[in-house]
């Protein structure tokens, strides 16, 4: 094999993508209480979410360690790459870059390149097949880090949550002025900065209109939609996740179009009722 991507947890894989055999997953850990879970393909959203209703706590989340990367690193391909969620919100980015120099300490040099994602979710879905995407097409090692650092830089993450709590608690939202009262049922549509750090983009009452909110959002910043895919993930809720592409493709072209379900980590964050959307 020429190369392999290891995306950690927070990036879903699609069934075609773990498939393939060049995609592998860093498993973070979720503890709810004394409810431990890890975040892999035994991985059940619907029992993980009747916990969370069920517990007056916020759960918790743990990074891969270094030495989780480490042993993902040492694999017969040429070229490895990671992808992790924000450096700004989890440390499952310095993980990666540590378990860099321990791969090296053990086994000797290899071409290794550690994506941060500035992202999270289906956001590292779409650096991780354009990591792929790069590599089918011949390109050198360096080539293929130079492009996706510049799609990276050019990507943005938008979502829209039932609930911020999560987020608050695990102290993800510093920074951000206070939100709005939730009992007015205002729904505030976030994104990500340049930075991997959380923003407020606008807000709207009710679910129904924050969707609208969002797919404007969307709209008024994206150029060049036609040459790019766009990405929806979802927690519990595929008719929103549905209903949030048919408002997009009323207002953009993309090239293409990809549903998937939140696995652990992003369904701690999104929240029951969560969505996402990356382009």
């Amino acid at each position: 094999m020429s190369y392999k991507i290891i995306v950690d947890s927070c990036g879903e894989l699609s069934p075609e993508m773990k498939a393939s055999g060049y995609f592998a997953t860093a498993s973070l850990s979720i503890d709810v209480d004394d409810y431990h879970v890890i975040d892999d393909e035994t991985f059940n959203q619907k029992e993980f979410l009747e916990k969370v209703a069920a517990s007056p706590n916020c759960p918790k989340s743990s990074c891969p360690s270094p030495d989780t990367y480490m042993e993902k690193y040492h694999c017969d391909a040429a070229h490895v790459y990671a992808v992790t969620l924000s450096a700004e919100l989890s440390g499952s980015y310095n993980s990666a870059v540590l378990g860099v120099e321990l791969y090296k300490e053990e086994y000797g040099e290899k071409k290794i390149h550690v994506f941060n994602s500035k992202s999270a979710s289906i956001g590292e879905t779409l650096i991780a097949m354009k990591i792929a995407e790069c590599e089918d097409k011949g390109m050198t090692f360096e080539e293929v880090i130079d492009t996706v650092e510049t799609y990276i830089e050019d990507q943005r993450t938008y979502f829209l949550l039932e609930s911020l709590e999560a987020l608050r608690k695990n102290g993800r939202l510093t920074g951000l002025k206070a939100m709005v009262a939730t009992a007015l049922s205002i729904k505030p549509v976030m994104g990500a900065t340049p930075e991997g750090t959380i923003c407020q983009l606008g807000q709207a009452r009710g679910m129904k209109k924050a969707l609208v909110k969002m797919a404007d959002e969307i709209a008024a910043h994206e150029e060049h939609a036609e040459d790019k895919i766009l990405a929806i993930s979802h927690c519990n809720c595929p008719a929103r996740a549905e209903e949030l592409k048919k408002l997009l493709l009323a207002r953009l072209q993309p090239k293409d179009v990809i549903i998937l379900d939140t696995a652990g980590i992003s369904s701690l964050y999104a929240s029951d009722g969560g969505v996402i959307a990356v382009i």
